[in-house]
C-alpha cells in the first residue's frame, strides 16, 4: 500500500472531494491540453536531430517567457469545478512522455557513436529533460495529491523516470509540512542565490525523504520491506542496470542528463515558489500557512501548461483542492511567471535586485492565515 502521501491525506480537510457534481466543459477547459503539444514537438524535434531538441527545449522557455510579458496573458480563466477531462489531461501526459523517453533513447543509441555523438546526446538530454521537468514532475506532483491509488502510482513512475521518487515522499510529508520554515530544504532563503540553495535542496531532500519514511514505517509497525520509497529506488537503479546492457552507454548518458534537467528545473521552482518567506514561530510552532507564504502569478500561458501551479498559495493551503479549482488570491506576487523567472534566478544579482525589494513589501503586508 502507498502511504506517501498520509500527512496531507490523512487530514479530512486536505483530501480531494470525489462527490463533486461534474460542471461542462467549456472551451477554456481545453486550455490544460495544449501541454501535450510540447512532448509531440520535442519528440518531432528529437526525430530531426539531437540539437533539434534542444534547440527546441530552450526555444519552448523563451516563447513562454516571453508570452507572459503580453497584457491579454496576464491573467488565467476562472476557477473550475471537478470533470473527468482534467484527470484525463495528466493521464495522457503520462503516457506521452513514456513514448518521449523511449524516443530519446532509440535516437541517444543512433548518435551515440558517431563523432561528437557525446556532446549531441547531452543536448538531447537536456532538450528531453526540459519537457519532463516542466511538465512531468507538474503533473506526477498533481497526480500524488489524489486519493486514487492509479493517480498516485503515475505520480511515482513519472518521478522515477527522472530519478527522484524521493520526491513523492519528501514533498507531501515534509514540504507541505514545514514549506516556508527554515527545517523546510525546499523553502529558499532571502539572500540566497538559487547555486547555494541547490545544493542544500538537493541533499536535505534526499535525506528527508528516508527519514520521514523511516519515521512511518516505525509508526506503522511495519519493516522496510514495506516501504514503496525502498522499492522504487531499487527499481531505478535496476532500471539504469538494464537500460545499459541492452541500448549501451549512450542510452544511459541520455537517461541522466534528461533526469538532471528536469531536476534542476523542479528545484529551481521551488527556489522560486517561496523565496525569502517565513512563518512566524507562535508558542515553538509555524503559524498556519497563509497566502502570504507562497509567490503567486496568474499568467494564462504558463498556468495553462502547469495546470495553474503558479496559483500557489491556494495550492498549500487547500491542498485537497484539484488544479482546475485553484484560485488567484492576492499574495505576494511575481514579477511575471515561472518561465521568465528561471531565467531570472539564474543570474542571482538580478535576482535579488527584482525580489528582495517584492519581499520587503510583502513583508509589511497584513498576513492571511489558511483556516
Amino acid at each position: 500500500m502507498d502511504n506517501s502521501n498520509s500527512a496531507v491525506h490523512g487530514d479530512p480537510h486536505h483530501e480531494r472531494n470525489q462527490s463533486t457534481v461534474a460542471a461542462p466543459l467549456g472551451w477554456s477547459d481545453l486550455r490544460f491540453s495544449v501541454a501535450w503539444l510540447l512532448p509531440l514537438l520535442m519528440a518531432w524535434a528529437a526525430w530531426q536531430s539531437p540539437w533539434w531538441a534542444f534547440a527546441a527545449g530552450l526555444g519552448i522557455q523563451v516563447a513562454i517567457a516571453l508570452a507572459e510579458r503580453l497584457p491579454q496573458f496576464a491573467n488565467s480563466p476562472p476557477v473550475r469545478g471537478t470533470h473527468p477531462w482534467f484527470d484525463a489531461v495528466l493521464r495522457v501526459h503520462a503516457v506521452l512522455q513514456l513514448v518521449l523517453l523511449a524516443l530519446g533513447v532509440m535516437v541517444a543509441r543512433a548518435h551515440w557513436s558517431e563523432a561528437g555523438g557525446t556532446l549531441a546526446v547531452w543536448a538531447l538530454g537536456i532538450g528531453v529533460g526540459n519537457i519532463t521537468g516542466s511538465l512531468g514532475i507538474t503533473f506526477s506532483h498533481e497526480l500524488g495529491h489524489s486519493r486514487s491509488r492509479l493517480h498516485r502510482a503515475t505520480g511515482w513512475l513519472l518521478m522515477a523516470s527522472v530519478m527522484y521518487a524521493h520526491f513523492m515522499v519528501e514533498h507531501y510529508r515534509g514540504h507541505h509540512v514545514r514549506v516556508a520554515t527554515d527545517a523546510d530544504p525546499a523553502s529558499s532563503r532571502q539572500g540566497e542565490s538559487l547555486w547555494r540553495f541547490l545544493p542544500r535542496t538537493l541533499l536535505g531532500s534526499w535525506r528527508s525523504a528516508w527519514q520521514l519514511e523511516a519515521q512511518q514505517l516505525a509508526r506503522l509497525r511495519k519493516s522496510w520491506w514495506h516501504s514503496t520509497l525502498l522499492w522504487v529506488t531499487v527499481g531505478q537503479v535496476g532500471f539504469l542496470v538494464l537500460l545499459t546492457a541492452i541500448f549501451g552507454a549512450g542510452a544511459l548518458v541520455f537517461w541522466l542528463v534528461q533526469a538532471a534537467q528536469a531536476v534542476f528545473l523542479l528545484e529551481t521552482v521551488n527556489y522560486i515558489e517561496h523565496y525569502g518567506l517565513r512563518r512566524r514561530a507562535l508558542e515553538g510552532r509555524p503559524e498556519p500557512f497563509g497566502m502570504h507564504h507562497a509567490w503567486n502569478a496568474d499568467h494564462g500561458v504558463t498556468n495553462s501548461f502547469l495546470a495553474n501551479l503558479q496559483r500557489h498559495s491556494d495550492h498549500h493551503m487547500h491542498a485537497w483542492k484539484p488544479y482546475p479549482s485553484l484560485e488567484p488570491l492576492p499574495g505576494p506576487q511575481l514579477p511575471t511567471g515561472y518561465a521568465g523567472c528561471l531565467f531570472l534566478a539564474c543570474v542571482p544579482p538580478l535576482w535579488f535586485r527584482v525580489m528582495d525589494k517584492r519581499l520587503a513589501a510583502s513583508q509589511h503586508a497584513p498576513s492571511a492565515a489558511a483556516p
